[in-house]
């Protein structure tokens, strides 16, 4: 049985990672792939209540606990879901990963970057993504997106200041050097958020193609056959 594939959507608050993880899913599940769609914090049974602990607004939390719970929920997640869909030959799309700790708990935060290293690949072992898609767009145009939804959750709330590092952290995870350095969050590619879903998916499509071929046809073909209707 072939292994099967880890395909991470990141990016700061408001690039639109969950609209396009969905369609992601439901196209690949279309093209009769077995797809399993999970969330970071969240995914699990515990993983949503850390989830409700650590998004709630107007919540102070250290952010060595912070970080901690964020472990906390992904170990889970591996173990009961991602680890056993990937040996079964399984595609996972999962909507943040180990890049939203290293830009948010290191960058955001502060935290000792070795020790935070440390805690993820704990919580993680030795799993690697097939790749990582960035989508990117100009901080502030990402929280007026984000605020449009629902109201600021706990981590859209901690000011601007914070999300320009945020946002540097992401635009760093891009290059060569950095990727070199961390070879734990294996492949990354950057890409335009901006501009119309569509386009935004197909660009995806695109950098996913050059990691996971397979899945690449399948998308590609799926993407023909919507412009052929």
């Amino acid at each position: 049985m072939n292994r099967g594939e880890l395909i991470v959507l990141e990016g700061a608050e408001g690039v639109g990672k969950t609209t396009q993880a969905r369609r992601l899913v439901a196209e690949l599940t279309r093209s009769g792939l077995d797809c399993v769609h999970v969330r970071e914090p969240g995914g699990t049974s515990l993983g949503e209540a850390i989830r409700d602990v650590l998004l709630r607004p107007f919540r102070t939390i250290a952010p060595t606990a912070e970080a901690l719970l964020f472990m906390a929920s992904r170990a889970q997640l591996v173990s009961e879901k991602i680890q056993p869909a990937v040996i079964a030959g399984n595609v996972v799309v999962l909507d943040r990963f180990f890049l939203s700790t290293y830009a948010y708990q290191i960058h955001g935060r502060g935290l000792p970057a070795n020790e935070v290293r440390a805690a993820n690949h704990l919580a993680v072992g030795n799993l690697v993504p097939t790749v990582t898609v960035v989508l990117h767009l100009p901080d502030n145009d990402g929280l007026a997106r984000a605020g449009k939804r629902s109201g600021h959750d706990y981590m859209e709330q901690l000011g601007d200041e914070f999300h320009a590092r945020v946002g540097a952290a992401f635009d760093d995870f891009a290059t060569p050097d950095w990727q070199r350095r961390h070879p734990e969050c294996g492949p990354i590619v950057s890409i335009d958020a901006g501009g119309s879903p569509d386009d935004v998916f197909r660009r995806i499509v695109a950098a996913i193609g050059v990691y996971a071929p397979r899945l690449g046809v399948e998308l590609t073909a799926a993407l023909e056959q919507e412009v052929a209707k």
